[in-house]
């Protein structure tokens, strides 16, 4: 039988190490290719300009994170259709791991599915503007205008509080379904690794400067040093980040013994670490789910409102079982997750009569 054929956007390690994931389970119905994400169509010209001018170089689609996204396709022989132009494919269904830059001609004409990333970028004065103005969100330079095109099908996300929150920046209600999200759905198995430090402070950094938000690092630096309070020091940098400046900082304000790292597994990092500071970073959701004392930009209380499912790594399964359903049916997004739910309501039906127990329904309002 021939294969359908699916397309998946990528960006970020997060964004592509998630994609891949889930193109691995839907490898006997569909044949997978990805690509950087792109603009095409009547925007392909302002996007061509945005990167012409560096506008877009401090974001995933240039320089080394884009990069890195194509050395992990190459390394684990993915087929790399870039921009959908290498092969001459045509889709049947696009996996995104962003609304904010998508083939709009592709996503028109294409069925499509939204993957949540991880933590969204705050809503800063700047792209709450764009939202009221409804101008293009790539303006605001960052995800956190990402579901403000409502553009795709169906939007799976990390819980019932992004639920709310995709629907407050724009998506339709009805399109949105929790799935939980790969890479942060199991962070007890973090526990079991060989990083030999333990029982510091962790530092994670975020890519703000790089973003052209204002970070005075010096500042920040500070605080760290005082919230460790003696304890051991362990900062792992952004990987978007300008290395040698911020490592020239931490070297000069940060105190004596405090250790840097610029590669390494972070989620290893915040499982031996005593407590956690973040700027805007997703993985605080880690030390959120491993109990540990965090620290955030972010409003700590509205974060565990937010805080991922913790579903033991089922995910990227449930995710690829929407894509395969989806691709299969006739109508709407919206209409596919309503007659998704109820399958789902009346299998645990079945199961509770059973055992004896009430059945609970798996759509997102009652999550």
């Amino acid at each position: 039988m021939t294969r359908k054929k699916a397309l998946f956007l990528i960006g970020s390690p997060n964004q592509t190490t998630q994609m891949h994931q889930i193109a691995q389970l839907l490898e006997d119905e569909f044949e997978p290719c990805f690509s950087q994400l792109y603009y095409d169509g009547w925007m392909r010209g302002f996007y061509r300009f945005l990167l012409w001018t560096g506008g877009l170089n401090p974001t995933i689609v240039t320089g080394k994170i884009k990069a890195k996204a194509d050395k992990y396709l190459a390394d684990h022989g993915l087929p790399n259709d870039f921009e959908g132009r290498q092969f001459g494919n045509t889709y049947d269904l696009v996996v995104c791991c962003s609304d904010v830059i998508v083939p709009w001609p592709l996503v028109r004409t294409t069925k499509t599915v939204f993957v949540q990333e991880g933590m969204t970028d705050p809503l800063n004065r700047w792209a709450r503007l764009v939202r009221r103005l409804n101008w293009m969100p790539i303006l605001a330079i960052g995800t956190a205008l990402n579901g403000l095109a409502n553009c795709c099908d169906i939007y799976c996300v990390a819980s019932e509080g992004y639920q709310q929150h995709f629907a407050y920046v724009g998506v339709s209600a009805d399109k949105l379904i929790v799935t939980g999200i790969p890479n942060f759905d199991d962070v007890a198995k973090l526990r079991d690794n060989d990083f030999p430090h333990r029982g510091y402070v962790l530092v994670a950094t975020s890519d703000l400067r790089e973003t052209y938000t204002p970070d005075n690092r010096r500042r920040f630096i500070a605080r760290c040093t005082r919230i460790a309070a003696g304890r051991p020091l362990i900062f792992k940098l952004h990987p978007n980040e300008k290395t040698a400046r911020a490592v020239a900082e931490i070297k000069q304000y940060a105190p004596p013994g405090t250790l840097i790292y610029t590669e390494g597994n972070t989620d290893h990092m915040i499982a031996n670490c005593a407590e956690l500071i973040t700027q805007y970073s997703t993985v605080v959701y880690v030390g959120l789910a491993l109990g540990k004392p965090v620290h955030s930009y972010f409003d700590v209380e509205d974060l565990k409102r937010k805080q991922p499912w913790q579903n033991g790594g089922t995910s990227a399964r449930r995710i690829a079982a929407i894509c395969r359903g989806f691709a299969r049916f006739a109508g709407s997004g919206a209409e596919f997750l309503r007659q998704h739910r109820a399958e789902d309501f009346a299998a645990e039906g079945a199961e509770g009569a059973e055992s004896g127990a009430w059945p609970v329904s798996r759509s997102v309002s009652q999550r």
